[in-house]
């Protein structure tokens, strides 16, 4: 009996001496360095690259705004897939602006040559003129105050080379309903037409009488030769198909790289901004997918990092939580803002070599109304903590185990004596 109970006692102890358990423990940060990474992957499914700036804040004073070292730009189609790469460590050109003598009041003194369009007219202009090209503007804009008198000069210019192209405009805080059809998000939008549907992509160069003129002589070249070569297929018997010339400008960006923030409160914030235009309140959705976002070394890919991190249970493997997630916005005028606290982590499970240097964080994502005048911007605030997790694996040291299993043997001889010796008492033969 004793032997049986000593062997189950060491067994058991021999099991608790091999079983390390994971235990977590709160210190000071370590990490002492000024700078944090951030690494980010966000799709956004309504807001075109041109349109998308990368701004970072924080409670130094640090105002970085449209960041493009290190941030990649990618214009996506309708499946979500690649398309066309907009830019890496890339400034958008300023287009040039021309600038006159005469202001627009002048100039209006021989007549109006940009037609002025409303709701009742626009469809009736864009199905008489086989070519037409028209602004949409509003009034506030800066950009478009500067284009108008150079708009006014190449209508007027298109009317002394006779070319077929009608120029007209439209007042997108007047015809609103117009503008909204058309899916108008900056101003001004200088957009072609032919035979009654937009041509894409929109006009994007220089703002100038000559720049305006080649683009449109260029059009309508083009146009000529499509109808001579459809009159010498025709006349031969032979089927003519139009060449593809119109390029859908999808409107999903994807967004993507890291950027190196200071270690105090702050945010980075996508925001719809244009060095070329004013963007339109309105019409601004920055509904969008988090495809990643993390704190620290992004490589956890290694065996050795998967390695370490194979016995470490889910509750503090917090390393990305917003991936994966849609926030869509249902109305204008609203977009996401995420709150962010940022942990450091470090994680050894037994040898030096293997330990971890990481950060975790929780996000709380909130719908954020903002006022009519405003551009929506999706923020992503974040605040480091001071303090840190480590997380270890602790078991029983050796003396321990030894010390315990001296005593299993000592104690069950012990105690089975004890035993033994009060049964010799109770069923001792009494003397006559």
């Amino acid at each position: 009996l004793a032997l049986t109970i000593m062997v189950v006692l060491f067994v058991s102890e021999t099991y608790a001496f091999m079983t390390t358990r994971l235990v977590t423990s709160v210190v000071l940060d370590p990490d002492t360095s000024e700078r944090l990474r951030l690494n980010f992957n966000v799709t956004f499914h309504d807001l075109h690259c041109d349109y998308a700036s990368v701004d970072v804040l924080d409670s130094l004073g640090t105002n970085r705004q449209n960041i493009t070292k290190n941030v990649e730009k990618w214009q996506l189609d309708d499946t979500g897939s690649r398309r066309i790469f907009s830019g890496r460590n890339r400034e958008v050109r300023e287009v040039v602006q021309q600038e006159h003598s005469e202001t627009l009041e002048e100039m209006h003194e021989d007549g109006v040559h940009a037609i002025v369009l409303t709701k009742e007219t626009v469809t009736g202009f864009i199905k008489d003129n086989d070519m037409a090209f028209i602004n949409f503007f509003a009034p506030w804009c800066i950009w478009c105050q500067r284009l108008h008198p150079t708009w006014e000069r190449f209508a007027e210019s298109v009317e002394d080379e006779e070319l077929p192209l009608g120029v007209a405009t439209v007042d997108c805080v007047e015809q609103a309903d117009v503008c909204r059809a058309n899916m108008i998000r900056a101003f001004p939008l200088l957009r072609w037409f032919h035979n009654g549907e937009a041509v894409m992509p929109d006009y994007k160069g220089d703002r100038t009488v000559d720049g305006l003129l080649a683009f449109a002589e260029k059009k309508v070249e083009m146009d000529d030769k499509y109808k001579n070569w459809k009159k010498d297929a025709e006349r031969k018997g032979q089927e003519f198909v139009m060449p593809e010339t119109n390029r859908p400008e999808h409107q999903q960006c994807q967004i993507s790289g890291y950027i190196m923030v200071n270690r105090v409160p702050g945010n980075f914030h996508v925001i719809a901004n244009s060095v070329n235009h004013n963007l339109n309140p309105a019409m601004t959705n920055l509904t969008h997918t988090v495809n990643h976002l993390s704190f620290g070394d992004p490589n956890f890919k290694s065996r050795r990092v998967q390695r370490t991190l194979e016995p470490v249970p889910a509750e503090h493997k917090q390393f990305n939580p917003l991936n994966g997630g849609t926030f869509a916005n249902h109305e204008f005028h609203r977009a996401f803002h995420h709150y962010i606290k940022v942990v450091s982590t470090r994680i050894d499970t037994g040898k030096t070599q293997d330990a971890i240097d990481t950060y975790q964080f929780i996000a709380q994502s909130q719908s954020v109304h903002y006022k009519v005048e405003e551009v929506p911007e999706a923020r992503f605030s974040y605040d480091i903590s001071p303090m840190g997790v480590v997380v270890g694996k602790e078991g029983r040291k050796w003396y321990d185990y030894l010390t315990s299993l001296f005593a299993i043997i000592g104690g069950t001889f012990t105690t089975l004596g004890l035993i033994d010796a009060t049964l010799y008492k109770m069923f001792k033969a009494k003397k006559i």
